[in-house]
Parts: C-alpha cells; sequence; structure tokens
C-alpha cells in the first residue's frame, strides 16, 4: 500500500488520504465552526493537530475508513464535522482477504555502497564494539563496572589509543534463573545472547555469568552452537572468586582484546550487507502519512539494492496483516505470518488482554484511535516489497529483501530481537519524541511531524513533518533515509549515540513464569 498525502483544492487544513476514506486528517488544529468548503462540512467541535474529523454522517456499528482500509466501528452516530476519537470509534471483527501473494511482483535492481568493516569471516559490520553479556541478573552490576571502566565521558584515556574502536558496552538484563531449564523462555532468552555474541558489530565478546544460575554459560554456548575462544570469553563472579576480582580481571581481559579490536578499517562494501530492523514508536496521527511511508520509500531502495529490512512488532499490524500477506512470495511465507496473528491472539486471551491495549496513551494524544488504525500506518514502513520470509523472535536472519520479525509492539524488545538476528542498523519513526538507541547498532530517528523535530532536534536525525505540509514527498525524503543509513552505516554518529544511548536499551522479550 504505497501511501500518498493529498489535499483537496482549497482546503488546506485538512488531509484526504483515500477517496473511500469517511474521515479527514487535521493538518493543524481545527476550530469549531471552521468550513471545509471542498467536502462540505463545518467543523462540529475543536479537534488537535493530526485527528480526524468525520466527512459524512456514521451510523452506529457501520465502518470508519483511513487510507480506504477500516480501522475500527461507530460506538455511537457520528455526524459530519464530527471529532472521530477514541470517545465514538470502538473495535469490532470484520473479514480480511489474505489473497496470498496476489501483489507479489519484481523490483528493479540498483547499486548502493557504504563504507563497512570487513571482518575475518566475511561478515560486514557497522560498528566496532567490544561487548559485555551477562547470563544472569545476578552479573549485571559487575559486567556494567567493566564497561564503565572504558567510558569515554568519564575515563577519556581508557580509548584513546583506541580510535578505531567505537566503545565497550555492557548489555544487562533481569532474567536467566528461575525457570524451567528446558522451556521456550530460558530458550528465548539463549536465542538472544546468542545472537548478540555473534553480531557483526562486536570485535569480541566477554560473557560473564554468577556461576549457579538456570542459564549455565556452558549450557548457554552449546545450544546456539557456539565455543569459547579468544574473541569469545566466558566466566563466573563464583569462578574468579568475588566481586571485586571479576571486575578487575574483566578489566584486564578487555584491555588485552583491544589492540586486535583497532586493528580495522573501513572500506566500500555493498548495501546488500545493510540488515535494517525497522521501528516506530511514540506513534501519532501523521506517522502513516509522512514518516512510515516515507521510510517505506527508503526500504523499497534498500531492497533493490540487494539489502535486508526486518519489520517486527506484530501487535501493531494486527488488522493490516492482510496488506502483507498480499505480497508474500508464497502461500507458505503468508501463512506463517497469520500463524504469527493467531498465536499472539491466543497469547493474549491466555493473558486476559486484548490486543487493542495498544495504541498507548500517547499515541492516543497524538490522534491514533485503534490498534486497527495504527498497524495501517505502520506497515507502510514495509514499502511496497515483496515479503519474503518470516522469523522468530531473535532468530538469524539468512534472506535478502523484506522479512518480518515476531515480536511484541514493545520497541526495546522488539529492536532486541532484531538485533539479536543480526540487524545492524536501526530505522526508527516517532510522532511524540522517543528517545532511543540499540548498541551494537546505530539507530536513526526519523520524526514525523515539524513540531517533534523542532522542539526536540537534539535527538531526531531526519524530519519527514514537510510531507504532510506539501513542502517535501515521500519520494524526497525516502531517498534522503536511504543515504543517511548509507552514511550512518558508514560510520556516522546519530543522534541516540551522540547521547550514549543503547545499553539500558537492551532488553530480551521474557515470555515464561518466573518461580
Amino acid at each position: 500500500m504505497q501511501l500518498i498525502a493529498r489535499t483537496r483544492t482549497g482546503d488546506t487544513a485538512v488531509i484526504r488520504l483515500n477517496p473511500l476514506d469517511n474521515v479527514l486528517i487535521a493538518r493543524q488544529a481545527l476550530p469549531e465552526g471552521l468550513s471545509l468548503e471542498a467536502e462540505a462540512i463545518t467543523v462540529r467541535q475543536p479537534i488537535p493537530s493530526g485527528h480526524k474529523v468525520a466527512t459524512r454522517r456514521v451510523e452506529q456499528g457501520q465502518p470508519l475508513r483511513r487510507y480506504g482500509q477500516i480501522i475500527g466501528f461507530a460506538s455511537q452516530p457520528i455526524e459530519a464535522g464530527d471529532h472521530v476519537h477514541v470517545h465514538n470509534v470502538e473495535m469490532g471483527d470484520f473479514a480480511r482477504d489474505y489473497a496470498f501473494g496476489v501483489d507479489a511482483h519484481t523490483l528493479p535492481g540498483s547499486e548502493a555502497v557504504f563504507q563497512g568493516i570487513v571482518r575475518a569471516d566475511g561478515r560486514v559490520a557497522t560498528r566496532n564494539y567490544v561487548g559485555i553479556l551477562t547470563s544472569v541478573n545476578c552479573s549485571a552490576t559487575v559486567a556494567r563496572a567493566v564497561a564503565d571502566h572504558f567510558r569515554r565521558d568519564i575515563h577519556p584515556e581508557a580509548l584513546a589509543a583506541f580510535p578505531n574502536i567505537d566503545g565497550v558496552v555492557a548489555l544487562t538484563h533481569g532474567a536467566g534463573c528461575a525457570v524451567d531449564p528446558g522451556g521456550e523462555a530460558l530458550g528465548l532468552l539463549r536465542r538472544t545472547l546468542g545472537g548478540y555474541a555473534v553480531h557483526p558489530n562486536f570485535a569480541a565478546v566477554l560473557i560473564i555469568g554468577l556461576g549457579c544460575e538456570t542459564n549455565q554459560i556452558e549450557s548457554l554456548l552449546e545450544t546456539q552452537g557456539l565455543e569459547a575462544s579468544d574473541q569469545l570469553r566466558a566466566f563466573t563472579i563464583q569462578g574468579i572468586g568475588g566481586t571485586s576480582k571479576t571486575i578487575a580481571s574483566g578489566i584486564e581481559q578487555v584491555k588485552a582484546l583491544l589492540p586486535k579490536a583497532n586493528q580495522v578499517q573501513r572500506e566500500p562494501v555493498s548495501a546488500r550487507h545493510l540488515i535494517v530492523g525497522l521501528q516506530c514508536g511514540g506513534s501519532d496521527g501523521y506517522s502513516g502519512i509522512t514518516a512510515n511511508p516515507a521510510l517505506g520509500n527508503a526500504v523499497d531502495r534498500l531492497v533493490a539494492a540487494g539489502g535486508t529490512a526486518i519489520l517486527s512488532e506484530t501487535p501493531e499490524i494486527y488488522g493490516a496483516e492482510h496488506l502483507l500477506t498480499r505480497r508474500a512470495v508464497s502461500r507458505e511465507v503468508g501463512e506463517k505470518l497469520i500463524a504469527r496473528i493467531h498465536w499472539w491472539e491466543d497469547y493474549c486471551r491466555r493473558m486476559n488482554a486484548e490486543l487493542n491495549n495498544n495504541p498507548s496513551a500517547g499515541n492516543k494524544a497524538g490522534g491514533l484511535t485503534t490498534i486497527l488504525e495504527k498497524s495501517l500506518g505502520a506497515v507502510a514502513k514495509a514499502g511496497s516489497s515483496n515479503l519474503v520470509e518470516v522469523y522468530q523472535y531473535a532468530e538469524a536472519v539468512r534472506a535478502k529483501g523484506l522479512v518480518f520479525m515476531d515480536t511484541p509492539g514493545y520497541d526495546p524488545v522488539s529492536a532486541t530481537g532484531q538485533v539479536a538476528g543480526g540487524a545492524n542498523l536501526i530505522a526508527f519513526t516517532t510522532g511524540r519524541g522517543s528517545a532511543y538507541g540499540c548498541a551494537p547498532a546505530p539507530s536513526i530517528k526519523l520524526a514525523t511531524n515539524n513540531r517533534v523535530f523542532e522542539h526536540q532536534e537534539e535527538d531526531m536525525d531526519v524530519n519527514c513533518g514537510g510531507i504532510a505540509e506539501g513542502s517535501t514527498t515521500i519520494e524526497e525524503r525516502g531517498a534522503y533515509i536511504f543515504e543517511q543509513m548509507l552514511r550512518i552505516a558508514s560510520g556516522e554518529r546519530s543522534k541516540s549515540e551522540q547521547h550514549g544511548y543503547g545499553q539500558n536499551e537492551f532488553v530480551p522479550w521474557q515470555i515464561g513464569a518466573v518461580t
């Protein structure tokens, strides 16, 4: 679904997205009594920027449409000119035509390059970190202490002789014990840690444990097909003999790794080595009009150049999954996606929850009403490329092109799975001003509107707000975003990197019982 924001002649205050829509999007705050002459309606209540106004009467129970798709149903009669939002819109069941593969097509290829770091085994990195992982929460404090010794803002001398190293980061978590040793939850954690342990953006990795935890390091390595080596070192607090000794040992081991880790140089490589995780957080009514479709345009350019994009956040494609199954390269791929949707429906029933608890309060304040509306805007990040594969959380991504990874909608958890799967860059759209980073992969932040970009410019890398105002286009911003991807992948630091984001945002998905 390629989205093009359009306004009717003479009405600069609103945006119509599709001829089938019975709502318009407010480009600016609309006062009560404002006449929208092209639509022959008068605004009946004040409507905030990014929110919706009805174009005609909608009876109770009848569908409301945006992008030409159903975003919910009227919970009460709605008059032309009414504010359409959570007070008069509700969820409801409706049939979706999955039409597996009917819109699959071939995009023309192209060439693009960036300055990457080629590892000895041929893998390509966008950054060059030394990583410290933990098997269990109990070793988090020790891991942080080791990494803090090499922080450039605290100890600038520690890495002064190693300019080719981006930093030493500790990625800690709150799990690793009191779970079923053969269960899905521990398996998911191990898959996540295993993906980070072999991520090309790490020149070397330390894994620090306590010693008595359920997630034994030996079993972690064995289940993930890994072996300890000079570049993958593992030890425990109990094995070393206490906290201070373990911190000292960790610091010395990192020091021993630095000279070799510093011996890298960037060289021109094909964009087919880029794996970009797609995220949207703090979404608003403009997300599906500006930044998301612009990112989708950049994704099409990336895929045409042979690269890979990972769409995720399964609860945030709910109600729009049929737009992806139509582009699946096979029925099998499309059905794998629907199987994940059904898993989430069952999961929510078991947890006495519902998928429509998303959008969040901030999403609703920004103009989004139901998960259906949010999802339709979210899938715009996927552009128009074919869906070539569907992956489980933190599973290694091998396919080239647009793929889907099953993750929660919560951004830190979702992006953690993408990076574990191999993403070496994150592209993150936001309409409310999310602050986020994801070491060891750099994160590019895309603002959906001018207000957020201007108010929070220190966190935003790209402004897409001009699309809604007509001063730029989806195509122009898409080309610019793709160029930004190549520059950031080549070593230019993103805003989140400049602020030091990335360590605290490592949040593996926890789904099991803690006993």
